[in-house]
């Protein structure tokens, strides 16, 4: 048993190691297309994006967001200067971008980095492979980051959840409340109208009373 739980740890291990491994390929930015990091999560750009804005203020740095109708490079994060020493020993532009992966898959993300020279030219074209393989295993291990930030979305999402439930029962309580005051002064009317009736029917009576008499 132990034997096979051991093997069963294993597995999920490397399945997940599995997908989620950093690869070199391209994208378009600055009117042309860079080569750079890119990896695949199996969670929203909404949790992937948070998690790499969280981990890069960690290390002291802010993204300017790429942002414009007539922007192509619209939702680009730029790191200007960024120093990470678990991708380089220098300073870098890091140039972050994350897409939906597709149409019908919205947990599923793409997250694409550029690393670009103080100079402006494309690091990545001349990186050894001491330098790649470091790229790679900061994007292979951002995943308990973003395991975390997706948490933070449950946890967001779970709690509009309750305020608007807490919500509907406050307003719910309200309309019992305004039904049973209209109850009450219905209830007061009715006492009201019936006393009313009783007296309008002795007069009544006294009426009639006379005309008999006559």
């Amino acid at each position: 048993m132990k034997r096979m739980a051991l093997s069963g740890l294993i597995i999920l291990v490397f399945a997940g190691i599995a997908a989620a491994q950093a690869y070199q390929g391209t994208i378009e930015y600055d009117k042309k297309k860079q080569k750079a990091f890119v990896i695949n999560y199996s969670y929203a750009t909404e949790a992937v994006e948070n998690a790499i804005i969280k981990k890069m203020e960690a290390l002291g740095y802010k993204a300017k967001e790429e942002k414009g109708f007539l922007n192509k490079d619209k939702g680009f994060l730029v790191y200007k200067n960024a120093f990470i020493t678990d991708i380089s020993n220098e300073k870098m532009d890091y140039i972050v971008k994350v897409e939906r992966k597709s149409r019908k898959e919205s947990d599923e993300s793409v997250l694409y980095i550029i690393m670009n020279k103080t100079d402006g030219t494309n690091a990545i074209e001349k990186m050894d492979a001491y330098d790649t393989d470091h790229a790679k295993y900061f994007l292979n291990n951002l995943l308990p980051d973003i395991e975390a930030a997706n948490l933070e979305l449950q946890i967001k999402a779970q709690e509009e959840i309750v305020a608007k439930a807490e919500k509907k029962l406050r307003d719910l309580k309200d309309d019992q409340a305004s039904l049973e005051k209209k109850l009450q002064d219905n209830k007061i009317a009715q006492d009201n109208t019936q006393k009313d009736i009783e007296s309008q029917k002795q007069t009544l009576g006294t009426l009639i009373g006379k005309r008999r008499n006559n």
